[in-house]
Formats: C-alpha cells, sequence, structure tokens
C-alpha cells in the first residue's frame, strides 16, 4: 500500500499556491489514480488553467459519501527554516507548505485508495478534490453543480480539514468585499477645492465598526461560538501619495463573519446601505465622490444538527467526540447548502496552518488512515 508520508511529500513538492495553474497536482492525482484502476474526471474551471478532480469508487447510481480536501495552498511567504515545497521530518513531525492545510488528508485519502478499490463497496465512496478555497471556496462551487451528471445524490459529506480528527458541526460563513473610494485630487492647500477619498474611506471605516459593535451587542448569539456573535472589520486600508496632496482614492477591504442562521450577505447588504447613506448627501453637495464595491469570497455557514445522524457515524468513525463548533471556514456549508449533510473531520491542528514552518505529526496521518479504514468498511 502506497504510504501516506511519502505521498504527502510527493503533494508538497508541487506548489500548488491559490490563484495558479493547478495543472501539475491534479495530474499526479489522476494517475495515481489510474494506476489503482480508478478513472477520475478533471473538471476545469472558468478561469482556463485550473481544475477540480472528481472519483468515483463503486456504484454512481446510489447515494454515497463524499470525502473532500482542497489542493491548493496559501502562499509560503517568509520565516521558513527550509524550503517550504520540500517536506522533511523534525521529531515526528512532517514540515512543509500544505502538510496539514490539507494536503495531510488528501495524502491519507490517496494511500486507502487501493483499498477502496479492494473492497466490494455497496454505496460508492467520492473523491471531491477543489482548487482556490483558499481565497473563497472558488472551485468547489464548480464541482458541485456538475455533481447530478458525475454521480446519484450523495448522502454525507466529510471535509478533512484539520480539526484534530474531532467532528465539527458548525462554523460561521463569510463574506468579504473590497471598496474603492474615489474622490478629487488636489494640493493640500486648498482642500475645499478637491474631494478626500481617504477622509471618506475613514467614514466608512467607521460605519463598519459601529455595525460590528451593533452585531456584537443585539446579535443574533450562537452560545457555542467565540465571539458568539456575527463579527465584521476591516483588514486593509491604503490611499494617498504624500501629505501635501488630497488623495483621490482609497481602498478599503474588510470581512464579515456570520453565525449560522444568519445570511452573511445581509450583513454585505447593511454595510452598502450605509456606504449609500454616507455618498448620497456628498453627490447632493457637488461634490465629486463615489464607491466601488466587489466581493472578493463568500461561504456560507455549516450548521449540522447536534442529532444528525452523520454526527453518530463521524464519532464511530473518528473514535472522537463531536466539537459543536469551529472559527475557521471551509467548503462543508457550501455541501450542505446543496442539500449534502455535511462535517468537518481532518488530521493535524488548525493553530499549524498559514503559518512557517507548518507541519503535521505522524500519528495524525496514522489516525486519520485508521477513520478512513473505518469508513470504507462502513460502505462496504
Amino acid at each position: 500500500m502506497p504510504d501516506a508520508a511519502a505521498l504527502l511529500s510527493d503533494l508538497v513538492a508541487i506548489p500548488s499556491v491559490c490563484r495558479t495553474p493547478n495543472g501539475a497536482i491534479v495530474a499526479l492525482v489522476r494517475d495515481h489514480l489510474a494506476r489503482h484502476g480508478v478513472e477520475a474526471a478533471v473538471l476545469p474551471g472558468p478561469e482556463g488553467d485550473r481544475a477540480n478532480l472528481f472519483a468515483t469508487i463503486g456504484p454512481r447510481d446510489v447515494p454515497g459519501i463524499v470525502l473532500s480536501g482542497h489542493l491548493d495552498v496559501v502562499p509560503a511567504g517568509e520565516g521558513w527554516t527550509g524550503d517550504p515545497f520540500a517536506l522533511r521530518r523534525k521529531g515526528d513531525r512532517l514540515v512543509g507548505r500544505g502538510a496539514v492545510d490539507m494536503k495531510g488528508f488528501v495524502a491519507c485519502l490517496l494511500a486507502l485508495v487501493p483499498e477502496m478499490a479492494a473492497a466490494t463497496l455497496r454505496r460508492p465512496i467520492h473523491l471531491a478534490l477543489s482548487y482556490d478555497e483558499e481565497v473563497g471556496c472558488v472551485g468547489v462551487r464548480h464541482m458541485i453543480a456538475r455533481l447530478p451528471e458525475l454521480c446519484a445524490a450523495p448522502a454525507a459529506c466529510i471535509v478533512g480539514e484539520p480539526s484534530e480528527m474531532r467532528p465539527v458541526l458548525r462554523h460561521k460563513g463569510k463574506v468579504a468585499g473590497r471598496l474603492t473610494v474615489r474622490g478629487r485630487a488636489g494640493h493640500s492647500s486648498r482642500p475645499d477645492l478637491a474631494d478626500n477619498a481617504v477622509h471618506l474611506a475613514a467614514d466608512i471605516v467607521g460605519l463598519v465598526r459601529a455595525t460590528h459593535e451593533r452585531l456584537s451587542r443585539e446579535g443574533p448569539h450562537h452560545p457555542l461560538f467565540e465571539p458568539a456573535a456575527s463579527t465584521l472589520q476591516v483588514g486593509v486600508i491604503a490611499g494617498g501619495t504624500g501629505v501635501n496632496v488630497v488623495p483621490d482614492t482609497c481602498r478599503v477591504e474588510w470581512e464579515a463573519r456570520a453565525v449560522p442562521g444568519t445570511d452573511p450577505m445581509t450583513i454585505h447588504d447593511a454595510l452598502q446601505a450605509g456606504i449609500a447613506g454616507l455618498v448620497a448627501p456628498l453627490r447632493a453637495a457637488g461634490r465629486e465622490v463615489a464607491v466601488e464595491s466587489e466581493i472578493l469570497s463568500l461561504y456560507p455557514a455549516l450548521d449540522l444538527p447536534d442529532g444528525a445522524p452523520l454526527r453518530g457515524l463521524a464519532e464511530a468513525w473518528s473514535g472522537r467526540e463531536a466539537l459543536g463548533a469551529v472559527s475557521y471556514g471551509t467548503e462543508a456549508g457550501l455541501f450542505q447548502a446543496a442539500g449534502i449533510p455535511s462535517i468537518i473531520c481532518g488530521p493535524g491542528r488548525i493553530a499549524e496552518a498559514h503559518r512557517p514552518d507548518e507541519s503535521i505529526g505522524l500519528s495524525d496521518l496514522e489516525e486519520c488512515c485508521a477513520m478512513l479504514r473505518r469508513v470504507i468498511a462502513d460502505q462496504a
């Protein structure tokens, strides 16, 4: 049987950074599946240089279980003590970009493919590997849209994001956006003859803070989350060229995290209405100002009920008690929105993700493979 650590080394060696072509890693996975008699559907996205991969082991015409992961990673950045795209062992841990988020889970899937293929499955196991998850769950949307032509409606989905092998029932939804604030440039000695885009952007930041404080105060609140309410914050603000120039452009990037039961777009729409309320009187007074808005990222919350059958199955497969909620987001909410009961359960700690010297434990891979063997046994 292929070794999960060796497969992880092969996966990490391909720097499949989000928003870049991913043909090499898709080919690696497709070829591995083909060596074990499994045909994969490569599903190109509209970008033209990135693709999802979907494969079914077992009968396609009955409901089965989706095992979901993403193939992209965040950029390596600085601070690494070695090559981020050469997996290396440090004690009982494996270090490399994507080791935990989430090529470790993908490596376990690939390691178990021979056992899946050898089993006589009554219900299918689907491998769903997506692109550009790290920039807003982009690729998986196109794959989900094509599921009806690929298989019978799946009965359940496990998204293998790092959860220390504890099944996770809920996470918040998210919307993130970019605002481009336009004004009119001028000399700082006559600001009355110009329209300061940074000043208007500052008013918008104040609106974001006020909206966040209102959500914190008024809710709705979900006691399983920290913080318990939806949140809103500005992460980037940039504008101006010099202290003696009235700036005509300023960029503001913001995000909202919405508790289950709150559509993230309702927060977006409330913010847009508030911005319109700031801009309208300025334009009525003859000021040359405008605000352009674009959505950078959007996905729904995950909210699996406590009594859902999938919870009991996932606890039995993982051997771990379910966790009510986590703060990070995943593709699970999109599978759930498509009518597929979904849960998070994968190897490693989320605290290791998106940092220099990202790592996963050898024991984490072993535990994940053990869980997958129990999944296989239940489908046979």
